[in-house]
């Protein structure tokens, strides 16, 4: 039996179904039932508790031989790194108090450092902790800057006539859409042939910069020559606030894209065919930013 952290989530979701396919028992954790009814109707049992709560986690946990762990995300909390102890501390309580053999963690690109990476620390975090769990064998999955970062551009398109944000135009990113991080971890937990600790980046399907990706945008939204802009942080701030984000996690973030423009924060990985996922920006932008653009161009 396999039990799923954030199975309601972004990478949770796809690894959920994508197991339940291959006909394989499945425990769906989330904070709401409602948001697990759709995989509990594809055959997963739900279990509602809070990745913070290590004996709901721990009954959750109980008889499962692999887990997937995931921080779920908490952009509004006023202590983002407190919460993501809690959280890391409660899920590895969790792992070794029901005696879990396997464990996938969505980690990120990054968490090879200790400090001033954002919320990519707690990560690094999660991972030191895991590793103390002697007997259990560990995969850490280290994808790179998602795709559905790009989601907010649609807004800033809209209001500015521009694409931006805070990262460098010309910075070359390796970017991943989460739906190939599900189908990764799903495929590393049906197989459980990783023994140790060991790190797995994921790059996506090759390396872009904002600039290009602009570009891609401006193409497939009919405002060809659309042009990136790094704003400042000083004006980034507010605007991260103003659509529910915590002072303390939009200074994260800004912390996170200072340690990506500078570099410190980076993909150790030469590109290979373990490392490179299918979907194509191309395509992420038709699925994904096409629709959301058309919808609220009409609702303007």
């Amino acid at each position: 039996m396999y039990a799923i952290i954030g199975a309601s989530g972004n990478t949770g979701k796809i690894v959920s179904e994508k197991l339940l396919a291959h006909g394989e028992k499945v425990r769906v954790i989330g904070r709401d039932a409602k948001r697990l009814e759709g995989l509990v109707q594809k055959g997963a049992e739900a279990f509602v508790a809070s990745a913070t709560d290590a004996a709901a986690i721990t009954k959750a946990f109980n008889g499962a031989r692999a887990v997937y762990l995931m921080i779920p995300p908490n952009p509004a909390a006023s202590d983002v790194r407190g919460d993501q102890e809690r959280v890391s501390d409660a899920l590895v309580t969790a792992v070794r108090n029901a005696g879990v053999e396997y464990v996938v963690l969505l980690s990120s690109v990054g968490a090879d450092k200790p400090e001033k990476t954002g919320p990519v620390a707690g990560l690094h975090n999660f991972e030191q902790k895991l590793n103390a769990v002697a007997s259990l064998k560990a995969l850490y999955l280290r994808p790179s800057y998602f795709m559905e970062n790009l989601l907010p551009q649609v807004g800033i398109i809209q209001n500015f006539g521009v694409s931006g944000g805070p990262l460098r135009g010309d910075l070359k990113l390796p970017m991943i859409a989460t739906q190939d991080i599900g189908a990764a971890a799903a495929e590393a937990l049906l197989k459980l042939e990783f023994s140790g600790k060991q790190t797995r980046e994921l790059q996506g399907q090759r390396d872009l910069t904002y600039n290009e990706v602009a570009a891609v945008i401006g193409n497939a939204v009919g405002k060809p020559g659309l042009n990136y802009v790094q704003f400042p942080p000083a004006h980034l701030k507010p605007a991260l606030m103003q659509i529910g984000m915590s002072a303390n996690m939009a200074d994260l973030l800004l912390e996170m894209s200072d340690a990506l423009n500078s570099g410190y924060m980076a993909a150790l990985e030469p590109r290979s065919a373990l490392n490179t996922t299918p979907t194509s920006i191309e395509a992420f932008v038709a699925e994904h930013i096409v629709p959301q653009f058309a919808g609220k161009a009409a609702g303007a």
